[in-house]
């Protein structure tokens, strides 16, 4: 395992995924985390994030400096580096306006060895800083410089501390993977451990020995983490998951007929469908705020599900497809458990995912989670590996408060045919453009406090506007928008406009991941 201890980063589960992407179990820990609870994990080898902060700052994030002396391979990157040389006796100082480096920025090698070991003399690395480290302390030698970093990386062998001002984690690093390769690979001797195949056969285990001979209860909604998370605890139980479909009414176009449909008729896996459209849509009743909505369909969700258990007889567990990306941005309390798989960040609260933030406190289910420490695409490799069908793991992501969360506004029965049909269009015209599998997500968003002024058929009208958002991704965390053909967004805001009754325009999202969300609330 290598354990990251984020400072803020926007950057940190990006590394936690790049360590991943080579075999090698990662987790991201908040940096107070003491040192005698990452002693337990038993560590291969340590990570320091970045972070928007300076390090000679009166409230900068600190470390305790007995992190460098516990024999255990340590690398800066970033802040990091900079905190690793002010806790070890070197100097970080404020570079002034016209000093300080941000993007790419050619990189020269002054020593092919320990964490660059095997690279070429000079690459292109993706740089981000105002503060530059000055003076090393003794023991580190300066290993690489750009043209305006003298100090870019240092290694101390003998200490096994190795820091890099640049990010090795972000694509725009061009040796950045074989960077990261070499720190866990030949520094810290991890193993090519963590597989697809190895995750599931211990998910398996740990839900065994958690659920004992006991049911368990599955949110079913029919997208890709909750049904490949039905597969996996079929695998596991059999006929112990009882699982439960709430239609809540924010459902897509069509989609829990075709859900009760594949579960019940093709794979055999018993579904209880559960139509509770009406009581979601009055619990919303008034509600604008994007907060409130997420919590208040949280709150019911959970309701909803004690009450179809009471039908079932004595369940105490709950099953969820919460993703790790979920418990990131939902960032709503420090963990210390391994098994809850995130240990909280300092970064801002992004939102308030049903599976995480919208939980009720005096919920009675006991959560079983596995997915928690898994990213999106990581689900997609589980959903392959347990033969689950391309329609299902290939699916695009949809949240789990659905369509309420796409009207931006109050949530009523006219507005969710609104938004579901002209949602149905955009997903039909990507389909049939062949684009489906290219694109991380899209979707339709009413803006449904907001009225713009049209003419159609020689008539003034006064309607809604559809926003189509569409993102390409690898895991959620960060997004850029999808440049769809202009021809394929023509034929999408035609056939909105004329199927789709209250609606007078179509605009398209251009705003990448950060500094927007892919969701708009």
């Amino acid at each position: 395992m290598i354990l990251i201890l984020d400072f803020g980063s926007q950057y940190s589960e990006l590394i936690a995924r790049r360590i991943r992407e080579l075999k090698v179990y990662s987790e991201v820990f908040h940096y107070e985390t003491p040192i005698e609870e990452i002693k337990k994990f038993n560590p291969k080898g340590i990570i320091l994030s970045g972070g928007p902060s300076s390090v000679y700052e009166e409230n900068a994030p600190k470390i305790d400096p007995e992190i460098f002396n516990l024999n255990i391979p340590v690398l800066g990157i970033c802040y990091g580096m900079q905190l690793m040389m002010m806790n070890t006796g070197g100097q970080v100082q404020e570079m002034g306006q016209d000093k300080g480096e941000y993007g790419r920025a050619k990189l020269y090698i002054d020593s092919n060895q320990d964490i660059l070991s095997g690279l070429e003399d000079s690459f292109i690395s993706w740089m981000s800083h105002g503060d530059s480290v000055v003076k090393i302390p003794d023991g580190f030698k300066v290993i690489a410089h750009t043209d305006n970093t003298p100090i870019a990386a240092i290694s101390n062998q003998e200490k096994n501390l190795y820091g890099l001002q640049f990010h090795p984690e972000v694509i725009h690093t061009e040796k950045g993977m074989e960077i990261l390769a070499n720190f866990t690979y030949k520094i810290c001797n991890c193993s090519a451990e963590w597989t697809t195949a190895k995750f599931i056969d211990k998910s398996i285990e740990e839900i065994k020995n958690e659920a004992k001979d006991e049911r368990i209860l599955l949110a079913l909604s029919g997208g890709v983490d909750s049904s490949t998370l039905a597969f996996l605890l079929h695998k596991a139980i059999g006929d112990k998951l009882v699982c439960i479909f709430i239609d809540q009414g924010f459902m897509r176009h069509k989609e829990a007929e075709r859900l009760i449909i594949t579960f019940k008729d093709q794979f055999k896996i018993p579904v209880i469908y559960v139509d509770a459209k009406k009581r979601f849509i009055d619990k919303l009743k008034g509600i604008t705020d994007p907060e409130e909505k997420r919590k208040r369909i949280g709150e019911e969700f959970i309701r909803v599900f004690e009450e179809e258990s009471k039908k079932l007889g004595d369940i105490n567990f709950l099953a969820q497809g919460t993703l790790y990306s979920d418990v990131i941005e939902s960032a709503g309390s420090k963990h210390s458990s391994k098994k809850q798989g995130y240990h909280s960040n300092p970064a801002a609260k992004i939102k308030s995912h049903h599976n995480v933030g919208g939980l009720p406190e005096n919920m009675k289910f006991k959560l079983i989670e596995p997915f928690r420490i898994l990213f999106k695409d990581e689900v997609r490799k589980v959903a392959q590996e347990l033969a689950v069908p391309e329609r299902i793991s290939r699916r695009h992501p949809f949240p789990g408060p659905g369509l309420a969360i796409r009207i931006i506004g109050e949530v009523n029965e006219e507005r969710l045919h609104i938004v579901r049909m002209a949602d149905a269009i955009v997903r039909e015209e990507i389909a049939e453009a062949g684009l489906y599998n290219s694109i991380w997500q899209i979707f339709a968003v009413l803006l449904a406090e907001i009225k713009s002024v049209g003419v159609m058929g020689d008539k003034r009208t006064y309607a809604h506007p559809i926003v189509i958002r569409a993102v390409k991704s690898e895991d959620g965390m960060t997004a850029d928008w999808a440049k769809i053909p202009y021809e394929v967004l023509e034929k999408i805001s035609n056939r909105i406009i004329n199927e789709v009754s209250n609606v007078n325009r179509v605009v398209y999202d251009i705003t990448s991941k950060p500094p927007g969300t892919i969701e708009w609330e």
